[in-house]
């Protein structure tokens, strides 16, 4: 009998919001087209530490077909997000329009109004399935290779590679994309998080019958995902307690 060559693996997540990450509306900022005189709305509300729902209404008509609204982070995040392979978004419920995850990996600094100038975003489109249960919670995968660099959400073709082991900024947006959707819009989240498959590398047979004496990998990533993020959490704490933020 031969030993299956496929090897064991499982998806290692990286909660960013959500999970053991809870969800807090204070960590958010609105940033809607209304700095640019349009009249579009958008909130960020926390249904409890495990869910949030980002809504509102986009509106078209004010600036001739364009719009937009959208929450980002709170100040300027310094995350390595390098070693996965994408970002997973876990959705309890959401209508049929498109949405997109922004990430920036440079903040633009303010004109001399106070307004942020505008910057690369780097954008994945999505919409999440509408099959099965409405209890369902559905998962949308990005990987890298869907975030796109737009300009004043215009694709930007000649931006440099986005830089994952410096991101600055999370957002979520939803526009028109040029007319092509507008109204009421709502989304609930249970988490947003960083993911990436790890194997061991072993056949499948070889890992089914084991080593007592042997290190478990997957305890070795998971413990060190959570060292991560409790280092994480510690670094933006000093840098509230401390003004930064």
């Amino acid at each position: 009998m031969h030993a299956m060559t496929a090897s064991n693996s499982w998806e290692q997540l990286l909660y960013l919001y959500g999970g053991d990450q809870p969800w807090d509306s204070l960590l958010w900022v609105t940033s809607d087209d209304r700095v640019r005189g349009g009249a579009s709305k958008s909130h960020l509300f926390v249904v409890n530490p495990e869910r949030a729902r980002f809504y509102g209404h986009l509106d078209t008509k004010t600036l001739g077909g364009a719009g937009f609204a959208s929450q980002h982070s709170l100040g300027v995040l310094d995350w390595d997000l390098s070693a996965y392979d994408g970002i997973v978004v876990s959705v309890a419920q959401a209508d049929e329009k498109r949405y997109a995850l922004t990430l920036k990996d440079e903040i633009p600094p303010r004109r001399d109004d106070g307004r942020q100038e505008a910057g690369i975003s780097w954008e994945a489109v999505f919409k999440v399935p509408q099959e099965g249960s409405q209890y369902d919670m559905k998962k949308v995968y990005l990987p890298w290779s869907a975030f796109k660099p737009t300009y004043r959400g215009r694709p930007k073709p000649d931006a440099k590679p986005l830089d994952l082991a410096h991101i600055k900024r999370v957002g979520l947006m939803m526009r028109s994309f040029f007319d092509e959707q507008d109204g009421d819009f709502s989304i609930d989240f249970h988490a947003i998080a960083a993911w990436r498959e790890i194997s061991d590398g072993r056949p499948v047979e070889a890992a089914e019958q084991g080593d007592e004496e042997d290190d478990d990998p997957k305890a070795a990533v998971e413990a060190a995902a959570v060292k991560k993020v409790q280092t994480r959490r510690r670094v933006w704490l000093r840098r509230l307690l401390c003004g930064l933020i």
